[in-house]
Order: C-alpha cells, then sequence, then structure tokens
C-alpha cells in the first residue's frame, strides 16, 4: 500500500500524519528529532496554540487511533445531514416502537428495534440452506445507465491510449532479436499496463512502514511523470487500516506474540535455510502440524513455508492428466495456476451454483474422459474457496458436500481468508455450517491472515499428508517456516483454542463477527452497492467505473483511511470496486469514522447506487 500526496485543499485540525509547512505531523519536528524525544519541544514552542497542543498530548499518548477524524469537527453538510437524519426517523414505522428502548437524536425521541440476539459467524439453521444463503448474500444488479458509462469510460481510455502510443513511441523496453522464441511480453498486457492501469498506478502496490493492524503508516511518494515512476517525499501518513486481512489482530508490534517470537528467533536464530527434507525439519515445525491437526479436527496436517503458492505448488502432486477438476469461476489466481500446472482437465462452474455444479458432475461421470474414449477419470475433484476473495461469499459448504458424495468425487477447500475468520471457534466454513470437518477431504489454508504470520498448511487424512511429505513440490524443495514466524502461528492458534488460558481468542472471534455485521449493515443504509455475505468480513463496495477507484482511493487516503481498490484484470471490466477488509482490532469509534467519510464522499463521487430499501432505524452494534 502506498499512497499519493494529499490534497493541499483539504485542512485538517488535529492532523499528526500528514505533511505541513514546519514538519510537525509527519513524525519530524523542524530540527529533524522525533516526536517520542521531543515532547517538550513541541508542546512549549510558541508556533503551538491550546488546539494544537491538547492534540499533541493526545498523540503522544498513543492511547488511542488519532486520525484527524477523531476529534475534527465536520462543518460540510452537517446541518443538512442532521435535518436529513432527524426526518428519516421521523418517519420510522411507528409499529417498532418500545417504550423501553429510544434514542435521542437532534433533541427528538426515535424508536429502537429490540436487538437481536448475537451470534458469532453462525449459521441459524432456520431455514434450508439454500434459502438461508441466498436470504444473507446479496449481490444486487448495476443499474443500466452505470453500466453503459463504465464500458463507455473504459473504452475512452483505451482509444485514448492508441493515440498516445501512435503519436508518442514510449520509452519502454522491447524485445529484439527473438526470432523463433516466444515472446515474454504479451502485447495486450502491455499496452494495459502502460496506458490504462498507469492512469491509477498510485492506487496499488503502495508500501508500507508498519504493521499492518488497525492502523498503519504509509511512506507517501510522488510521480512527476504521470505514473511512469515513483519517488518518495521522506515523509509518512498514519491512516486507518481497511486494506490488510488481519482479521483477528494479530498483526501487532507489542503483545504476547510478538515476544514470544522475538525470544524464539533469539534462541533459535531467524531462518534454517534448508527445506524440510533436508535440514529444515525441527520439533517446531512438527508441534506445529500437530496443533493444526487438532485445531481443524483431522488426522494430520503438513506445513509450509509459504501461503498463497500452497496451491500452486501441491495441486500438481494430487492430480494428474487423467482427472477432472471442477472449479468454481470465482477461484484464486494460485489454485488456476496448480491447475494448469497439473495437467488435469479443468470445468468451470457458475459461482456458488449448486445447479450448474451438478450438471458438470453429472456430464463427467456419465461421459467419462473424451480423451481416453470415455473411459471413467481416475479422479474427480471439487476445488472451492470458503470466503471467495474478491466478491465477500461464502460457499454453500453443505450442498457442495452432498454432491461430493453423490457423485463420489473429492472435495478441495481453500480456506485462506475463511480460517479464523469464521466459526464460532474460528476454525473455517466447516465450523460456520457445523460440518463435520472429515467430510472435507482436502483443508487448504494461509497462516498469512487470522495469524497474523506466514506459510500455509494442507490438513486431512494421515494416508494423503504422508503421501504429501513425500511427493509435495512445497516439502521437498522450498525453504521451512522460519522459528519466529512458526512461534507466532503457535502463539496465535493457541489463543485461538483458548490454550492459553485467557478469554482473548473467544473475544476476538465475537468482535469480528460484531464489526463486520455493523459495517455491511451501515453501508446499506448509507445505500452503497455491497457484494457477498452478511457474515464475510470481506466487504467489496462497488464503485464501477474504472476512474471512481482512483477517486476513492486518493479521497480515503486524505482523510487518513487506507483502502484497497480491485479492478480489472482481477474483476471484470463493469465490476470495479473498494475492498474493505474488517479486523478484531478495529473499534466501533473508527468504524464508525469511516462510515461516516464513505458516506460524504459517496454523495461527492455519486457511489450511492443501491436501490434497495433502507432500514430507517439506528444499527446497533
Amino acid at each position: 500500500m502506498g499512497n499519493l500526496d494529499t490534497d493541499a485543499g483539504v485542512t485538517f485540525e488535529q492532523s499528526y500524519a500528514t505533511t505541513n509547512g514546519n514538519g510537525i505531523g509527519n513524525g519530524k519536528l523542524p530540527n529533524g528529532q522525533s516526536n517520542a524525544s521531543n515532547s517538550n519541544f513541541l508542546l512549549d514552542n510558541t508556533i503551538v496554540d491550546e488546539q494544537q497542543r491538547e492534540a499533541l498530548v493526545q498523540i503522544l499518548n498513543q492511547r488511542k487511533f488519532s486520525a484527524p477524524a477523531y476529534t475534527e469537527i465536520r462543518t460540510r453538510r452537517s446541518a443538512a445531514k442532521a435535518a436529513a437524519q432527524a426526518m428519516k426517523f421521523k418517519n420510522a414505522n411507528a409499529s417498532n416502537y418500545h417504550p423501553a428502548k429510544n434514542l435521542q437524536i437532534n433533541g427528538q425521541v426515535h424508536a429502537l428495534k429490540e436487538k437481536p440476539d448475537f451470534k458469532p459467524s453462525q449459521v441459524e439453521g432456520k431455514l434450508s440452506p439454500e434459502k438461508e444463503h441466498y436470504a444473507k448474500t446479496s449481490f444486487e444488479e448495476v443499474p443500466l445507465h452505470t453500466a453503459c458509462l463504465t464500458y463507455l469510460g473504459f473504452y475512452l481510455l483505451m482509444i485514448l491510449g492508441y493515440i498516445n502510443q501512435l503519436l508518442f513511441v514510449p520509452k519502454v523496453a522491447s524485445e529484439k532479436g527473438r526470432e523463433g522464441y516466444v515472446t515474454l511480453y504479451d502485447a495486450f498486457e502491455s499496452f494495459y499496463s502502460r496506458y490504462v492501469y498507469r492512469r491509477i498506478k498510485d492506487c496499488w502496490n503502495r508500501p508500507i512502514c508498519s504493521v499492518p493492524g488497525d492502523e498503519l503508516t504509509l511512506k507517501d511518494r510522488v510521480t512527476d511523470d504521470y505514473g511512469w515512476s515513483f519517488k518518495f517525499t521522506g515523509t509518512q501518513t498514519r491512516c486507518l487500516n481497511l486494506g490488510s486481512y488481519n482479521y483477528l489482530g494479530f498483526a501487532a508490534a507489542t503483545g504476547r506474540c510478538a515476544d514470544e517470537s522475538e525470544d524464539r528467533a533469539r534462541t533459535a536464530g531467524l531462518a534454517y535455510c534448508s527445506s524440510r527434507c533436508e535440514l529444515g525439519n525441527t520439533e517446531q515445525h512438527e508441534e506445529l502440524e500437530k496443533l493444526t491437526a487438532r485445531y481443524f479436527g483431522v488426522e494430520d496436517a503438513i506445513v509450509f513455508g509459504m501461503g498463497f503458492a500452497t496451491n500452486a505448488l501441491n495441486l500438481p502432486s494430487l492430480l494428474g492428466p487423467n482427472c477432472l477438476v471442477v472449479s468454481d469461476e470465482k477461484n484464486h489466481a494460485s489454485i488456476i495456476l496448480g491447475l494448469r500446472l497439473s495437467g488435469a482437465t479443468i470445468k468451470v462452474f457458475k459461482h456458488n451454483s449448486m445447479k450448474d455444479l451438478e450438471r458438470v458432475l453429472r456430464e463427467g461421470v456419465c461421459y467419462g474422459n473424451p480423451k481416453k474414449g470415455g473411459l471413467p477419470w481416475s479422479k474427480i475433484m471439487i476445488i472451492v474457496e470458503g470466503i471467495f476473495s474478491m466478491e465477500g461469499s461464502i460457499v454453500r459448504l453443505p450442498e457442495v458436500i452432498a454432491l461430493k458424495k453423490k457423485y463420489k468425487a473429492y472435495l478441495y477447500l481453500d480456506e485462506a481468508h475463511s480460517v479464523g475468520a469464521m466459526g464460532s471457534n474460528g476454525r473455517g466454513i466447516a465450523d460456520y455450517f457445523k460440518v463435520d470437518p472429515k467430510e472435507v477431504d482436502i483443508l487448504m489454508g494461509t497462516f498469512t491472515k487470522s495469524f497474523g504470520s506466514a506459510g500455509g498448511y494442507l490438513a486431512g487424512s494421515k494416508k494423503l499428508i504422508d503421501f504429501l511429505r513425500t511427493n509435495s513440490h512445497a516439502h521437498c524443495y522450498a525453504g521451512s517456516i522460519s522459528p519466529p514466524v512458526v512461534q507466532q502461528i503457535v502463539t496465535s492458534m493457541k489463543t485461538i483454542m483458548g490454550e492459553d488460558g485467557t478469554e482473548t481468542g473467544r473475544n476476538k472471534i465475537m468482535q469480528l463477527a460484531r464489526n463486520t455485521r455493523y459495517f455491511r449493515k451501515r453501508l446499506a443504509q448509507i445505500g452503497v452497492i455491497t457484494y457477498g455475505h452478511e457474515d464475510s468480513p470481506v466487504v467489496p463496495m462497488l464503485v464501477y467505473l474504472f476512474s471512481k477507484i482512483g477517486a476513492v482511493v486518493r479521497t480515503l487516503t486524505t482523510r487518513h483511511i487506507a483502502v484497497v481498490g480491485a479492478g480489472f484484470p482481477a474483476t471484470p471490466i463493469m465490476e470495479g470496486r473498494i475492498r474493505f477488509c474488517l479486523s478484531a482490532a478495529h473499534t466501533k469509534e473508527q468504524l464508525d469514522y469511516a462510515l461516516e467519510v464513505i458516506d460524504e464522499i459517496s454523495d461527492d463521487l455519486g457511489l450511492k447506487y443501491s436501490r434497495k430499501p433502507r432500514d430507517p432505524n439506528p444499527i446497533e452494534y
């Protein structure tokens, strides 16, 4: 993550993260010294008035996130918004009134709904799995005029790019003297990167210089050649972090995880510099594998030193040319790469459509392998994700398992985004649906997200794991997980399981579930279109137009909120989006600030596309 320079027209009353004339606010003082060592200078300096003095005291105490949002006075449209909100609650349905539960807004008393019983990431079980899935999942269609403008804007960028390429020869490397060789660069990808993606390149690959906790520090950078190159300004911007996969809040520089990882690094070193099959296997790795198997309730597990590469490196070991793979159309790129490397035949079914999945399975069983005269496949494997990272949707696992049993197939479940983040015990989608994890043949996931560490795992039967220990490319050739990284995983996993003797893990799971539902409901109340399941901490907000991705990311950065934009080719051309990732580390105060800013820029940029009725009642946290 990174940052454009902030808008000069935006003024913050209490900012310490942006640059200003005297250097205060980016962590640097006029004499080049740090804030921590010069508190007296700041407080005694005559250039600091009383209001700034109070703000600096709060900053130096570092007791909470101190982006300008938390204390600045809202001036834009405050009166209009207050009046509109009052009218909205005034016209609320009177049948919701409860004399013991009311809210006072601008001097008026308004009714509140009864607070429902809160369940952390838990299916209700009152409806059939299919009906419950559709009731809790949102995929609102884009308005026709917005779709037309999106296509028009994208192709206009393409046309301008072609004209630019004809008139001005780009100063980029070109392939020469390679007759007879396959080209290294795809022509369209090169063109797209230079003339379309470059225009909002500053919104991607943004460098940070802190842990990606509930807040992070961006390294400010600028471009003097319209996105061809960037240079650092030497300043930093402190932001609320809504873009990292820190679901349970373990990505922190302090606390038990950090302390134990530091101790492990001092006693065991930083790396083993070898694969597991040679000199990189230790008792600590074996302890982690046993803990992982116990965590998921399966027979055995194997861990690797990389995360998403676990798919790419292990799928070829599990499949072969006479295997049929049935893959969800929204599966991650690492899965697609692994399947291509395996040589297996790939059939794609519509996203989360059980009807289409059964159609593909039925045809595979009935017609067999056409390359071998219709002989049966040696193996049929269904591959799905727990939470689909770009859609925020949840796989319909009970129905997938039923089809797997019906057609005698295998099931591979990628839980990179769901492990830790879903289920009442934080054990992923199987835990969320209360499904026996042994019903899933292969459980895959990463330690890079909910556990705040690095690496990945595969879990399942002992026979499967023994096979992987012998045949897995990742196990045989890749470097093993380093000691402090393993310790981070062990400590965080035991915390989630409650084996540390505290309720910290349980509280984190509850907090993430509460933050997720609150944030999604408030976004729906604002009127923006979001995708995915109401219990998914991955929250895509649709902005559609390519230009609006850049506008939203840049504007949010000026308001000290760091987010991730996603557009073509990671998403369809028409479905550009901002992807929020929630964390148990976020407080209600932080979420409320982010929601207020999103509400404001949604008015400015025209992002309130939703045509669904909005809940007029206050959303309870």
